[in-house]
């Protein structure tokens, strides 16, 4: 994982996907410099990012991945760009191209097959010494069935699954639902029982505020910054909400029993960010 974000917030992230290598706090221009030496060692370089500041390195990657949810110009120096903003969409993505250099060869094999043996016949090359021919209306409609097998097995790719992403783990709230591909059904029962009781958690929570604080933040920069900031908040007893603003640069937080300063300083600061001031 590459990423322009503080040392703290980038390791925080690491250990929870389970990334072993890290580097932090890099510009963009030394992202693509990362991606060189991988490349100058004799790899193969696939480049996921969706940020403005990750389009040099797309551009240098052999394979540059964009987010579909990324900035344009992300998604127009990338290579391939995922509809979904998912990275499991990379590991359906690579099983698809895989998938789709093998049905190419497949079509080859039996196209060259299908020649080698119709066009000499077709021509009479047999036919002085084994009286083989073939009429021409038949060798006219053997060359559309080839046709018609070729683009039938192409479209064989409208149904690729991904066998990786067949059982996928969603945490709702804490909670993991094992979601099937095959039983969409009972997925959208439980996830609909989870909202309507998060709905009446947070209702019940929304009772119990009594009053709330603004904090302005330094150091944010991205969804993870804000993901941070708010697991940090949330952790610290009696707070009921968090609202975090990437472009005010703060975090609104309700609470129903008092809260110290010092307190909430003290897990902005483990977070790795700094407090400007607390309203």
């Amino acid at each position: 994982m590459i990423t322009g974000d503080n040392k703290l917030v980038a390791e925080s992230i690491a250990k929870e996907i389970g990334v072993e290598r890290v580097i932090s706090e890099v510009l963009p221009q030394d992202k693509e410099k990362e991606v060189s030496k991988l490349q100058n060692s004799g790899k193969k370089v696939a480049f996921v990012g969706d940020g403005i500041n990750d389009s040099p390195a797309l551009v240098k990657a052999d394979v540059g991945l964009a987010i579909g949810s990324g900035t344009d110009i992300a998604i127009e120096s990338a290579d391939v760009v995922l509809m979904k903003n998912s990275l499991l969409e990379v590991d359906t993505a690579i099983n698809l191209s895989k998938s789709v250099i093998r049905n190419i060869k497949m079509n080859l094999f039996w196209a060259f097959f299908y020649n080698i043996i119709g066009i000499p016949v077709a021509s009479g090359v047999f036919y002085l010494n084994f009286g083989l021919k073939l009429n021409p209306m038949i060798g006219a409609a053997a060359m559309s069935l080839s046709s018609v097998c070729v683009v039938t097995n192409a479209l064989r790719l409208r149904y690729f699954k991904n066998s990786n992403n067949i059982i996928e783990k969603n945490k709702i709230d804490g909670t993991e639902v094992k979601t099937e591909k095959n039983n969409t059904e009972e997925c959208l029962v439980k996830c609909k029982a989870n909202i309507k009781n998060d709905s009446k958690l947070n209702n019940k929570k929304n009772e119990e505020v009594n009053s709330m604080k603004t904090i302005l933040i330094e150091g944010m920069q991205c969804n993870h910054c804000k993901m941070t900031v708010e697991k940090a908040l949330s952790s610290i007893e009696g707070i009921t909400n968090v609202e975090v603003s990437l472009e005010d640069k703060n975090a609104v937080i309700e609470y129903n029993k008092e809260i110290e300063n010092d307190k909430i300083k003290q897990v902005i600061e483990e977070a790795g960010f700094s407090i400007i001031e607390i309203k």
